[in-house]
């Protein structure tokens, strides 16, 4: 006798949405061996009916609303691809799992924002909540996480998250062209918004590391412990710098356990050219973990667009349709911890700095001697001479150091007459 299908109400018909359609039509045979039945979707919520998605939806239960569809469509299962972090997005998957209705959402904000109650929901109502896809795309990160690496202790866990901001950075390095250009075409290409500002100021990254260190470390989602910052100021004359000096800049997102809390990252930062993550470019993105047995894991794919997107939401409804239910953020939500998090200032490691000066003499002994005061110690400096009295790029790198020394000394460098413009600095990551 035929296992009876699995059924799925579908809110949100864009670029994700009809790609998990298509995929399911497409695959059906495929998914339906490896889930041991068919998935079929059944109800979907669009706000425009009359749109042409390239696709048969004829059979379907059309619904305007989203939350009566949580409630009310005749599905086994709620698949939530509106986005946002609030309004009828959330409201939705709150209606679902209130209806015991098992929720897979690609919703990265909701989950920054909400995830640790919304787990809590699920576990009293005793449904799943998956997410897999609200984490670098077609990665398969959130269950490597939960279930490949789930013998190890995590010491660190880190990666490139965003590919808008992997493509700027990537075709800076290859052209040495301004920011803003290479924006733009990343617009023209589809690969950023016309408001680029959610993937460009880092709160894209910041959204997915929240997710990604709760399943890591047991702990409760800390959106507001992230520290976070975007690629805005990345310039040509810093790439070529990195180059000069071994290292390839990239967005991380980066965290991990210290004595003084839990450390979030979101923020550029040169990486060694030896480095797995150095070499990860355009669109796409990796993440790096750090486990006491199994060392260093790392994984590479696209992680945006209808395909990777949808392969990660269809690989949720695979795992349901199974009968395969894990916690959300790999163990029981009651037991999530709350930590503190860990101040930018009390980081350790080693930073590049970028100066612009007046070439003449004494310049270099004042910028020594503010560092010396705070005990940062130099490991390199470049200074390319000019005529005297010009304006002069210099560049040093530091050994490790305390974030707050550092910045101490750059206000004082700051203030020095012979400095034209505020020093930029760029953590140097030890990966």
């Amino acid at each position: 006798m035929a296992a009876s299908p699995l059924t799925i109400a579908i809110a949100g018909l864009g670029t994700v949405g009809t790609g998990v359609v298509r995929l399911l039509a497409e695959n059906g045979a495929l998914i339906e061996r490896r889930a041991g039945r068919p998935i079929r979707v059944v109800a979907v919520c669009a706000r425009d009916r009359t749109r042409e998605r390239g696709m048969d939806l004829g059979r379907c239960a059309w619904f305007g609303d989203a939350v009566a569809m949580a409630r009310e469509a005749p599905a086994d299962v709620f698949v939530e691809l509106i986005g946002g972090s609030d309004g009828v997005a959330r409201a939705a998957v709150e209606a679902a799992i209130g209806a015991r209705r098992p929720v897979v959402t690609a919703n990265k904000a909701l989950l920054a924002h909400h995830g640790t109650a919304l787990a809590r929901l699920a576990e009293s109502q005793r449904v799943p909540l998956a997410f897999e896809a609200a984490v670098a795309g077609g990665i398969p990160v959130i269950k490597t996480m939960r279930e490949g690496l789930a013998g190890n202790r995590i010491d660190r866990v880190y990666g490139i998250l965003n590919g808008t901001c992997n493509y700027i950075l990537t075709e800076m390095g290859k052209t040495r062209r301004p920011f803003a250009e290479v924006l733009a075409e990343a617009q023209r290409l589809g690969y950023a918004e016309s408001d680029p500002a959610f993937d460009i100021d880092g709160v894209d990254t910041a959204h997915k590391l929240a997710i990604l260190a709760s399943v890591s470390f047991g702990t409760e989602i800390d959106l507001a412990g992230v520290h976070v910052e975007g690629i805005r100021t990345m310039s040509p004359l810093d790439i070529e710098y990195a180059d000069e000096l071994g290292f390839r800049i990239k967005l991380l997102g980066s965290a991990r356990m210290t004595e003084h809390g839990l450390e979030q990252r979101v923020h550029p930062a040169m990486v060694s050219v030896g480095a797995p993550i150095a070499h990860v470019e355009g669109v796409f993105n990796a993440v790096v973990a750090e486990g006491d047995f199994v060392g260093r894991a790392v994984l590479e794919g696209r992680g945006a667009g209808a395909g990777p997107t949808a392969s990660a939401v269809v690989a949720d409804l695979i795992d349901l349709a199974r009968g395969l239910v894990l916690p959300p953020f790999a163990i029981p939500a009651s037991a999530l911890r709350r930590r503190p998090a860990a101040p930018i200032d009390r980081h350790r490691g080693a930073y590049y700095v970028r100066l612009m000066v007046v070439d003449r003499p004494g310049v270099i002994a004042d910028v020594a001697a503010a560092l010396r005061d705070e005990e940062v110690s130099m490991e390199s400096m470049i200074q390319r001479a000019r005529d005297p009295g010009e304006a002069v790029p210099v560049v040093l790198t530091t050994h490790e150091t305390e974030e707050a020394r550092m910045r101490r000394s750059l206000d004082r460098i700051a203030r020095l007459d012979s400095v034209l413009e505020p020093p930029h600095m760029i953590r140097i990551e030890a990966l």
